[in-house]
């Protein structure tokens, strides 16, 4: 399974396009499912990735409400894609509408999946959760970094 790590600064073209970076295209070249990520950013997944999600989300009890509207909301953004030859995708125009993208997007790896965010977006949220980073590392990795 790929590592995506690092940040990148795409831009959009006209036809809402964007070039994934080269070190991120060899995990997505098979396929890749995108779709509306938390903080409105777009989170993209190889597909081989998305198809173990969507696994576990079967086990999830329909019952549950709470279980319902997750998925409904995180599968009806969903949009498969396969890179084109340059590594481009195209972004559909309900994702871009959701994280609000404009022409200068930031593209983080994160992990096991990579996020397209709207580079004064980013800026924004990496500015508010900064201390947060530094005071969590204790309750999220505790003893490990």
């Amino acid at each position: 399974m790929p590592l995506f790590v690092g940040t990148h600064e795409p831009r959009l073209d006209e036809k809402g396009r964007i070039f994934l970076p080269a070190r991120f295209r060899d995990g997505l070249a098979q396929g890749l499912v995108m779709t509306r990520g938390q903080e409105h950013c777009i989170t993209v997944f190889p597909k081989e990735e998305f198809l173990r999600i969507t696994e576990q989300m079967r086990t999830l009890p329909m019952s549950n409400r709470r279980s319902r509207d997750y998925v409904r909301v995180l599968l009806s953004g969903a949009h498969d894609d396969i890179p084109d030859r340059q590594g481009r995708v195209t972004i559909p125009t309900a994702l871009r509408d959701y994280a609000g993208l404009s022409r200068d997007c930031t593209v983080i790896g994160a992990g096991p999946r990579v996020e397209i965010w709207d580079s004064a977006t980013w800026a924004r949220y990496l500015s508010e959760t900064e201390q947060d980073f530094s005071d969590l590392s204790e309750e999220v990795l505790p003893g490990l970094i």
